[in-house]
């Protein structure tokens, strides 16, 4: 199980044009697809507590050590 968790992905919000469900300067679970990559977007859980595409323009990838990344999975 613990390979699972260290495959998580996880992206800061730099930006939500248009966007309600997200919100600057917070960490969102990155799901893959990638599909959606080539096309320059990425597959978020946002604040509805569901997956969509957004821009990747709006996110930096951020490595987390284990124990964020673990808080952040029990936290949601």
């Amino acid at each position: 199980m613990a390979g699972k968790k260290e495959n998580k992905k996880f992206a800061l919000c730099i930006g939500n044009k248009d966007c309600e469900d997200l919100e600057k300067r917070k960490i969102y679970q990155v799901l893959p697809d990638g599909e959606a990559e080539k096309e320059g977007y990425l597959r978020v859980i946002d604040e509805s507590g569901e997956d969509y595409l957004y821009p990747q323009s709006y996110f930096i990838l951020v490595p987390l050590p284990d124990e964020a990344r673990e808080a952040l999975l029990v936290a949601s």
